[in-house]
């Protein structure tokens, strides 16, 4: 039987999950902070993106979304392990992505399926990701020009 503290524990860190997803999907990325230690290691090198600290993910991320005109981080499958102030996951993420085409043309829909394997410890403010690693499940009708990244 769970404890108060684990029942607790795990809907704060599900909320920090879908927050990460809230964040990108909405390119709120003061919000953030709320999800990352100042120290964290991000790891998107999976789908051809960089290994880095916190800083330097965030204007990867800054730089990099315009690109996609939409993207929808759906979570699910959230499997975790805590012990004591330290934590970790494995949670399953579908992500279709788009791209609006310069011509007008129709916009390029293409999906990722990923998990994210993510270390995470409690703060003052409560849990952070201090570690998250991109692990390729696969991708489906990626756009030629992101191919040559993508592999």
């Amino acid at each position: 039987m769970l404890s108060l503290q684990e029942i607790s524990d795990r809907l704060e860190i599900q909320e920090l999950l879908v927050r990460y997803c809230h964040a990108v999907d909405t390119r709120d990325w003061d919000l953030l902070d709320q999800v990352f230690t100042p120290d964290a290691t991000i790891d998107y090198t999976a789908f051809g993106g960089p290994r880095g600290d916190f800083a330097s993910t965030r204007a990867f991320l800054e730089s990099s979304m315009p690109y996609f005109s939409s993207t929808q981080h759906l979570i699910t499958n959230i499997v975790l392990e805590i012990d004591g102030d330290e934590a970790r996951s494995r949670t399953s993420c579908f992500n279709p992505m788009v791209i609006d085409r310069e011509d007008g043309s129709e916009p390029h829909v293409f999906f990722c399926g990923l998990w994210y394997r993510d270390r995470l410890v409690r703060m003052e403010q409560g849990w952070r990701i201090t570690d998250r690693r991109q692990e390729r499940s696969y991708m489906f009708n990626t756009p030629p020009e992101m191919l040559a990244a993508s592999t």
